[in-house]
């Protein structure tokens, strides 16, 4: 049984001031409609638990779904494009930088990317700037259905031959679609949160 499928909507915050308490914390994070929402849906098997939409930047603030024992998947606003007033932007840029510069309880980073664009210069920048908490950042290139078998495995190799400069990196196909490769992503977080929900038995 997978230990995200018991996952509730939390609350959602537009203000670090708001931020809740919590043990351990792992955020979705990526350029706009990458598919963060679909990914969390696919990974707490709950179709409607995170919020699904077509129009870039609809996520607009940071939501917090609890799976157990104060532990959280946090969905963060879409970088890139979005169609919202350029001071909402700005706000979005401020918010998501305090939070992963200063969050506490942020254990790791989930970084999405449509499998057929990855790496673009915003995704790098992302990249360099969590890599000074020395965190583990996991890649799922997304939209992986839309590709050959060929392609997919011609794009991960590019992605992990660029990924060397950044050690506590890794990466692996994804599909929401086909829910192709949810085992493997289901199995590197239940690693990263295995010591908070042990505790829970202490």
């Amino acid at each position: 049984m997978s230990i995200f499928q018991n996952a509730k909507f939390y609350t959602t915050v537009n203000h670090i001031k708001d931020l809740p308490v919590t043990r351990a914390e792992v955020a979705f994070v990526g350029r706009s409609n990458a598919g963060k929402s679909s990914a969390i849906n696919t990974l707490t098997k709950h179709g409607g638990l995170a919020r699904v939409s077509k129009t870039p930047g609809r996520t607009q603030h940071i939501n917090f779904f609890e799976f157990g024992n104060e532990c959280f998947l946090v969905d963060l606003p879409g970088y890139g494009y979005a169609e919202v007033p350029e001071a909402v932007r700005l706000h979005w840029v401020e918010l998501l930088g305090r939070y992963l510069q200063t969050r506490q309880s942020l254990i790791g980073l989930l970084l999405i990317m449509d499998a057929r664009h990855p790496l673009k210069e915003l995704d790098h920048k992302m990249l360099t700037f969590f890599q000074q908490r020395q965190q583990p950042v996991h890649i799922l290139l997304s939209k992986a259905d839309k590709m050959s078998r060929q392609e997919q495995n011609k794009v991960l190799a590019w992605v992990k031959q660029q990924l060397q400069a950044y050690p506590d990196a890794s990466v692996q196909m994804f599909s929401s679609l086909k829910k192709a490769g949810a085992d493997e992503v289901e199995q590197v977080l239940a690693n990263w949160f295995a010591p908070y929900l042990a505790a829970q038995n202490d």
